[in-house]
């Protein structure tokens, strides 16, 4: 297919690499950090509407919910470039109220929309393993998954109606928050009574207790490898989406409060562009005692 990519950061990069991969026809709004590798492999066009008039779908992979909505609706944006017949995937992590609203007004143009988003980090996208979890017809389900098939390993169609994959990517960000948040609570509480958290982290991988954060993030944490493949900041952005929609809904989120606290006291002290494994930075704080230095 002819495929449009933009937001080529962490994720979008590979993500856009490994359908060039598969065969697909690659096209790009030209950008400064545009890397030569991406230049070679990508047909570079001038913005948004360019790219989105040159491509049959149209895939973004941008930060937040303003983001999105600048790259579909801003001046020189997608929806400009759009006719009727090609398909909008955005793959961003953001809010299900406003994907709805998006998704309305690219219908309005002809087109179809799906909100498609990832789970399985910088790690997935390299690796073409993603989670994709999408919401919208089925019928462009259908059209869009050899794309999936490319980037992704796990790739379902939660439902017909879009807001469906965005409120599926909150569910999973806040499981994994509050995973990190107990791993975190065991490594330090294992290491303050002085035993060796990589050999705790080993043995408890054997039980009941592992978890894909258990076997990457304790490793980050006692590794002190805390370069991003999830920022913190984003993973912020993601788990206010959750209490905001929790506090429409009139649920309660108590725990994903708490580790939403956690975040904050990292981001406070310097570190919301550290991977979101460095939650244990706080709660090391709070202990007065490093899993591990580094």
């Amino acid at each position: 297919m002819k495929v449009g990519f933009i937001g080529l950061g962490i994720m979008g990069r590979p993500m856009a690499l490994n359908l060039k991969a598969k065969g697909h026809e690659l096209f790009v709004p030209e950008r400064k950090s545009l890397t030569d590798e991406l230049r070679a492999a990508a047909t570079v066009l001038p913005d948004a509407k360019a790219v989105a008039a040159a491509a049959e779908v149209v895939i973004t992979m941008v930060p937040d919910t303003p983001d999105v909505e600048q790259v579909l609706f801003g001046p020189g944006g997608v929806a400009e470039g759009l006719s009727p017949g090609k398909l909008v995937i955005d793959m961003s992590s953001i809010s299900p109220t406003a994907t709805k609203t998006f998704a309305s007004r690219i219908n309005a143009l002809g087109c179809d929309y799906l909100d498609a988003p990832v789970s399985g980090g910088e790690v997935g996208a390299k690796n073409a393993t993603l989670t994709i979890m999408v919401g919208g017809p089925k019928r462009a389900f259908d059209r869009a998954l050899p794309l999936f098939e490319a980037m992704g390993k796990t790739i379902t169609l939660v439902g017909e109606e879009n807001g469906a994959g965005q409120t599926t990517k909150v569910a999973n960000q806040i499981i994994v928050a509050l995973n990190i948040q107990a791993v975190s609570e065991a490594l330090v509480f294992a290491a303050k009574a002085g035993a060796d958290p990589a050999k705790v982290r080993q043995a408890l991988m054997g039980g009941f207790a592992n978890s894909r954060i258990l076997e990457v993030h304790a490793e980050r944490m006692i590794k002190r490898t805390f370069a991003p493949g999830f920022r913190i900041r984003l993973h912020q952005k993601d788990l206010n989406l959750a209490l905001s929609a929790a506090r429409d809904l009139g649920v309660a989120l108590p725990n994903t409060a708490v580790a939403q606290q956690m975040f904050s006291a990292v981001a406070a002290a310097g570190g919301a562009d550290l991977d979101h494994s460095a939650m244990v930075q706080a709660l090391e704080a709070l202990a007065s005692h490093k899993v591990a230095e580094g």
